[in-house]
Order: C-alpha cells, then structure tokens, then sequence
C-alpha cells in the first residue's frame, strides 16, 4: 500500500502542475489599445463613432457565487488613447433597472452596489496599482492598491485625482464613459504595455465577475492576476502638473471647560510638483488638519492604545512606501497619526501645529522605490511641547516577481535645548529591513523582519523582529507569525502595542464548498496566539485559543460562532471599564477566562441590512455580556441612515468596579447631487463621557476643490453640559498649472 502511494505521487504533482499552468493561462488575456485624435466627451453614451474602431474586452469570468465558469451577466470594455487622455467605454448588462447604490458621493465603498472598477498596474510589477471605478449612477471612485492587494487594508479610497466619468442607464444594460488623463498616472516612459483588470459587481443577479479570472480565495483585486492591455504606440513621459491646493479655514469655537472662546482664520496650502517621469515632490506650509472629518469612537477594553486610520491627504499618496514596514499589529516603526498631535502636562492628546512638510516618494527605477519624508512640528511652550524635526527614508527593491526587499531610516529630534525635554527624549532613531514575499500567483505571501531603534545613552539590545508566512488555497489556509519586541524598543513616530513581547501565532482553517444548496462556503478555524515576557526568564503572560466555524451564504450574508479561551497575567493594576475613583485589578496575578461569541451578517445588497454580534463569557475575574452591531437603510440614490452600537456588560465581583458601558453612533448622510452632501454623525459613549455631534455640509464646486461647512458640539453625558463648540468655514481649491 505505500509502494502504491508513492508511486501516485508524480501522477499528483503532474497533475497539480497541469492545473496551475492552465489556470496561469487565463491570466494572458490581452487587449489592443488605438491611439486616437479625435476627443471624446464623457457623457456616458457610447454614440461616438471612434468607438467602433475600439477593441472589445469581454468574456468576463464569474468571481462570485463561482469562479469556474463565464459571467451570466456580460461586460464590455473598449480602451483607446490619445497624448493626454485615456479613453474608456464600458457597457454592461444587468437584469433590470433596480440598481443598488449608498449615495451619490465620491469614493463610495464596492461592497453591496453596484459599480465597475477598473484596475491599472502601470509599472507591471504586481505590487503598486491605481484603480478608477463607477456606477450606474456615473458616482466616481478612485484608489491606491499597494502590496499586490492581498489584504483589505491595502485598498485606500482616500487618494484623489483629476478625471471625468458619467453613465447611461437602459433597460438591461448601462453604459459608462471615462476620461482619465495621463498625468494621473505615474508610468515607465516609452511603456507599450500594461498589467490590466477590472471587476463588476452585480447586485440583481447577485454576480461578481472579472475580465482575468481570479480565484475566489483571493481578493477580487489581487494584482497577482491580471491581463494585459498594448498600447498602439509608446507611451510619453508621465507628467504631472504642477497642482497648488491652497485652503482658508475660519473657526469660531468655544472651550466651557476652561471658559475660552477662540475666533481665527488659517492659511495654508499644499503643493504637488512632478520630478522626472516617476517621482512626486509634495509640498505643505502650514497644513489644516482640522475636524472636517471626525474619528469613530470605540470602546476599549484592552490595556493598549488603538490605531486609527490616517485621513489626512497630505500623507495618503504612495503611503504603503512609509506605513507598511513593520508586521502591522503589533509593531509599526512609522505611524503618520503621530505627526501633529503631542500631549500636554496632564496627559491629554492636543494637536501640535505643523509648520511645513516635504515629501519625496516615487519611482527611481522600473524595480525601486523611494520615499523621503520631512516635517517641523511648532514648539508649545505653555504645554511644554518641543519642536521636533520627522524625517523618514525609505528604499524599496522588487525581486523576482512580487516580492521586495525594503530598508528605512527614521530620526524624530528637537534641535533646539528644553529644560523640559528630558535626555532619553532629545531624539529617536530607528532602522530597519523587511524582506515581504508574494508568490507569483499569491498562495505564499509573508514577511521577514529585524528593526532597532536608538535613543541617548541607550544603543544595545533594542530590537523589533518579526517572521510571517501565509499559505492560501481554495480549501486550506494556514497563516504562521513569530515575534519578538525588546522591552527597550522605541519607534516615537510609530505604533508598538507593546514591548518585553515574544509571541507566537498559528492559525489553521479547512474551507469547504458544496456543490449545491444555500451555502456558498463554510469553514473551520482554530487559531492560537501565545505571549510571553523575555524579561522575566520568557514567563508566559497571554494566551488566546479560538475554535470558529463560519458560513458564506449564496445571498451574500454571513453567520459565524467562536469559542475562546484565554489566560492573562496583569503586569500592572488595570480597571477595564475605565471608571473614575474605581479599584483596578491587583497586578501580578493570573487570570483565566473563556467566551462564546456569536455574529451574522445580512445581505449587504437590500435596502435594510444589518450586522450583528454578541459575545457572553468569563472576563478576568468577573463575566461580560457584550452585543455590537449596525443597521442601514438607504433610500437611494441620495439618502441613507445607518445606525452602529456597542453594548458591554461588566459585572466584577467587589470591590472592582462592574459597568454598563454605552457607545451609540447613529449617522444620516444624504446627497442633493453629486457635488452637493450634508452628513451628520452623532456619537455618544458614556466609557468617554461624551457625546459628539458632527455635521458637515460640503458643496465640490469644481474637481477637488470644495467648501466645508462644519459644526462641531461636545457635552459631558455624566451631568450633561456642553464642553467643546465649534463652526467651521473651509475652502479649499485644487489648481494646476
């Protein structure tokens, strides 16, 4: 019998090989791209005649509920150019009229609408792409790709740039047009070809679909998969014009904590200025980073901080060239939310004025990247806050045929001597190289990773390290991490949950996919992440044993349940409702405790849909009952109301402190036209003794240029009495020249 088995193993392998030489082959589709003198106005209708002379991109594989058979629903696509501007016509056929849409604003989000996204990998190197998309609407998006889009955090909605695109709507099809210009993109100068997707998303018959077939256990915009679209003639420089953005901001606002009222006009402007065919030199003198646009609360019941998302458009252009070094969760040397914010003598977290930035990032070669990063932050000497210097370097070589290799160097230092700067604090440097792998067609991806950082009087040890691979395929996935954090180890401009770390994660799940019936997939998954302290001889502080089983349904709703089981040794005294005057948790003591957490997931595609979640369990020494969720109703296309909650229960015996901990989010955002939005969002969380209230009218009175009218209120819940006011006027104009 084990002669047997091994003599079928070369019949296994030749057939494992046949497969993914054939599924490599649908990843060779090719389109021919005419260049063109005549214009095309983008209005939506494809009844120009240029078109006919246009090739067809079509035979859309089907991604979802299946990705082995042609797309029911067909698209269309036809690509020509001219020196300034590609040209895109798309027609796309769908069951009807009934359209699913949140709004009719900009960079609106895929999941559950309707849209056509196009994907563009001008460097042909599978790791940095630009995507454009719309809907049937003629709603706009575009969008970064970074890291081969293997992640769903790789995908940012918050780039902008110039382009012009409407739609048609007939009775069983739409038809879109595109007019994106050249110096939008950033591409190799004489280029005659380019890495090219697109996907569709078609909520009547409930059908996601790609030009170049995907599998569906990757990411429907993994840049591992991709056709290829020829140009007719090479492609010029890349030039990007020369773009001024200047702002004025006016804000009335009103401190009833302290008494003050604060009346002031800002100016500032930001500055993009092309270098060479691949580089950007972006400029910003005094920036505006004001509430135009609030953070979501979030209740914490961890020892450590939270990361939130950087919004500001300054840092968002080739940021994964910054951001991306580090393994993400627990160590991140550079975290652009650090910059402009300090805290003040009582400890809380202040905004510290930006006197001017500079960056430099693009493209050196076809295969290196590089991104430089300056910033002076303005002294604060009534809260005693330093001017400090933030500089970042970083280098980015590609090798074999997705994977980099990358090397950086970050200085945070005040020149300038404090009485109040204590020495460890004068500067903080830290270096690092990460070795990211991503297989050709993504089924092995993961990180290699050695960071060290310097302060005064304190060179040794101090290093971050970190190892990461991933193994993904239609029926298993197996991820593996290792990581170990000095308890020295410092990254001033970046996030570290925490230090004195060595951790070890492994996660195993087996995916399985009927044949027939209402599940699309199911899965199982048990995960383990196990934290010990090398400072005290690698005591075994944490750990996290999770059983889950999930479910995909064919209508695109979700349910999952997940058992899990965790130890925890309090280093220090820790009250996890954050309660005033309460009694923390003793310090070095163990504390086992299990929960049961159960979540489902509505068809995001109706005009009603929700997500909820609840956990019940042990917690510490104590028990929680925890239920989370949202609720959306659209009125499309220009209205919704979406409501998110957080409830949590913590009963500690006595004479710890137990609470019933509140965070409700309700938001209305409706949409006059496509360049008209009143939002509001209304926040209360009595863990924060808040509640916010945050109404933005914005009116986009010409490309990326806008007017905000934004108010701004915050009341204590405890005694409920006001605590912050403000009302903002900002304009802001993008010009090129």
């Amino acid at each position: 019998m084990l002669f047997d088995y091994i003599r079928k193993i070369p019949l296994c392998l030749l057939t494992f090989f046949v497969t993914m030489y054939s599924f490599s082959q649908d990843q060779t589709k090719k389109i021919n791209v005419k260049f063109i003198t005549e214009r095309i106005i983008p209005d939506g209708a494809l009844d120009e005649n240029i078109w006919s002379f246009a090739d067809t991109a079509g035979d859309f594989w089907e991604y979802f509920p299946l990705d082995s058979i042609q797309a029911k629903k067909q698209s269309q696509i036809k690509i020509l150019y001219d020196e300034k501007n590609l040209y895109v016509g798309i027609k796309a056929y769908s069951s009807g009229k009934d359209y699913a849409t949140q709004s009719l604003q900009r960079d609106f989000r895929g999941s559950g609408s309707d849209n056509f996204t196009l994907l563009f990998d001008t460097f042909n190197d599978g790791t940095n792409g630009f995507s454009f998309g719309i809907n049937p609407y003629g709603v706009r998006r575009e969008g970064l790709i970074a890291n081969g889009g293997a992640d769903q955090d790789d995908f940012n909605l918050s780039w902008d740039v110039k382009w012009k695109g409407d739609a048609k709507i007939y009775d069983d099809y739409f038809t879109a047009e595109m007019v994106i210009p050249l110096t939008s993109l950033k591409f190799e100068e004489g280029a005659t070809k380019w890495r090219f997707n697109s996907y569709r998303i078609e909520t009547q018959s409930n059908e996601r679909s790609t030009w170049s077939r995907v599998p569906q256990n990757q990411l429907i915009y993994n840049l591992a998969f991709m056709g290829e679209i020829h140009f007719e003639q090479p492609l010029g420089k890349s030039r990007t014009p020369f773009a001024i953005i200047p702002y004025v901001n006016g804000i009335s606002a009103k401190d009833f904590d302290n008494g003050e009222s604060l009346d002031d006009i800002k100016v500032g402007a930001d500055a993009k200025v092309s270098i060479g065919n691949s580089l950007n030199l972006d400029l910003t003198i005094n920036p505006d980073f004001s509430t135009v646009e609030v953070d979501n609360f979030i209740t914490n019941l961890t020892r450590f901080e939270i990361a939130l998302p950087e919004r500001r458009q300054f840092f968002i252009d080739n940021n994964d060239l910054f951001a991306s070094f580090g393994n993400g969760f627990d160590f991140s040397p550079f975290f652009s939310r650090r910059i402009g914010i300090a805290r003040d003598t009582v400890g809380n977290t202040i905004e510290n004025n930006i006197i001017g930035g500079v960056r430099l990032s693009g493209k050196l070669t076809n295969d290196l990247r590089v991104g430089v990063l300056n910033i002076q932050t303005a002294e604060d000497l009534e809260n005693r806050i330093p001017s400090n210097n933030n500089t970042m370097l970083a280098l980015q070589q590609r090798v074999f045929s997705r994977s980099n290799i990358g090397i950086f160097f970050i200085n945070k230092e005040s020149f300038k001597d404090y009485d109040f700067v204590e020495r460890e604090d004068e500067y903080n440097r830290v270096v690092g190289v990460d070795y990211n792998l991503a297989s050709k067609d993504n089924t092995w991806n993961g990180s290699f990773i050695t960071h060290k950082s310097f302060q005064p009087d304190d060179n040794k040890g101090n290093f971050a390290t970190s190892a990461l691979i991933r193994y993904n395929k239609r029926k298993f996935n197996v991820f593996a991490k290792g990581t170990f954090v000095d308890e020295d180890f410092r990254s001033d401009l970046g996030f570290v949950r925490r230090t004195d770390l060595f951790k070890t994660l492994l996660s195993l799940e087996r995916v399985f996919w009927p044949k027939k019936g209402i599940i699309q997939n199911h899965s199982l998954r048990s995960f383990t992440n196990i934290r010990w302290s090398p400072s005290l001889d690698f005591k075994n502080t944490d750990y996290d044993l999770q059983y889950s089983y999930e479910i995909q349904f064919n209508n695109q709703s979700q349910a999952r349940i997940e058992y899990t089981n965790s130890f925890t040794f309090l280093f220090d005294t820790f009250d996890p409702t954050r309660t005033e005057g309460a009694i923390p948790l003793p310090a070095n003591q163990n504390y086992h405790y299990n929960s049961v957490q159960a979540g489902y997931q509505s068809d995001q595609r109706k005009l009603f849909s929700y997500n909820l979640q609840s956990t019940v369990g042990h917690f510490f020494n104590g028990n929680r009952f925890s239920m989370e969720g949202s609720m959306t109703m659209r009125f499309q296309p220009k209205a919704s109301i979406s409501l998110q909650f957080n409830y949590d229960q913590i009963d500690l015996p006595q004479p710890y402190s137990s609470a019933k901990l509140w965070l409700v989010s309700p938001r209305m955002d409706l949409t006059f036209s496509k360049s008209i939005f009143w939002s509001t969002l209304i926040q209360y969380s009595n863990q924060r003794d808040n509640l916010g209230i945050n109404s933005r009218l914005q009116w986009r009175f010409a490309p990326l240029s806008d007017l905000f009218i934004v108010y701004n209120d915050n009341y204590a819940v405890s005694q409920f009495e006001p605590k912050f006011r403000s009302i903002n006027l900002k304009l802001t104009y993008w010009l090129n020249i």
